[in-house]
């Protein structure tokens, strides 16, 4: 009885002085919370940006302006925003919590009588991203190949950051990857004599990280897929129809990854 009370005794002034733990003994083993960055663009202007982000249901870790290109912290990057949604890379899926979201304030597109009009970046924004992301992945240690954009995770239904963003450009500075031009060359001219199954689009865009399934037809999320990977690597055309130009960025990209 006399050790009950003063366990008991013990465990309330436990409770009164607070919670304490023990931090002598840290571990070597782990990593960031944040295996891939995910790009966007608002389709909307600076101030209607913020308030989305902000006060609406979605949000991201940065916002990057355009005029002048300022860096806006709006969610710590130890929490998860909600900027990804449904989506899928490299097997993971929902991918808002092991991703930082960064938007750049930019209309998207308009469609016109002349058919869909696509807004340029301004120069000045993507240096300033260009600098975030040398911090970002300093500090979290991240693969260049880990930096993708908001259509390469959801195809089915996300077009953002675009044809127009300069993809090329950033796999240059080292953020991102990009098909090295003689090895696209030499597979452009094997396939301009005969396109490779579907099959094998299938495992060359699984391997590069895209969701696509395995089952050896063009079916639709097999052609969401590829016209996804257009958008980014050849944004000329972006229709999900296999030639021979896109499968040799294909089979050279897949040839490097990781």
């Amino acid at each position: 009885m006399k050790y009950l009370l003063l366990l008991s005794l013990t465990l309330l002034g436990g409770c009164a002085s607070g919670l304490r733990i023990d931090t002598s003994h840290p571990s070597r083993n782990f990593d960031s919370r944040a295996q891939y960055i995910v790009l966007h663009y608002t389709s909307a202007d600076l101030p209607r940006s913020l308030e989305l982000l902000t006060v609406g249901e979605v949000s991201s870790h940065y916002l990057i302006g355009a005029q002048p290109p300022t860096i806006y912290r709006l969610v710590d990057e130890n929490q998860r925003a909600w900027h990804a949604g449904q989506s899928e890379w490299q097997g993971r899926t929902w991918l808002n919590a092991s991703s930082i979201g960064i938007e750049l304030v930019n209309p998207g597109y308009e469609d016109t009588a002349n058919g869909r009009v696509w807004y340029p970046y301004d120069e000045a924004q993507i240096e300033a991203l260009i600098v975030l992301l040398r911090d970002i992945v300093q500090r979290h240690h991240l693969p260049a190949a880990n930096i993708i954009g908001h259509s390469d995770i959801a195809p089915m239904r996300k077009l953002d950051p675009g044809p127009l963003f300069p993809w090329q450009r950033l796999a240059a500075a080292g953020f991102g990857r990009w098909p090295q031009a003689a090895e696209v060359a030499r597979l452009r001219s094997r396939f301009t004599q005969a396109l490779p199954e579907i099959s094998w689009v299938q495992r060359e865009l699984s391997q590069i990280g895209y969701a696509a399934p395995r089952s050896g037809v063009l079916d639709e999320a097999t052609q969401h897929a590829l016209a996804a990977f257009q958008l980014h690597y050849r944004p000329s055309r972006y229709d999900g129809v296999l030639d021979a130009e896109t499968a040799a960025l294909l089979g050279a990209l897949a040839l490097s990854s990781p």
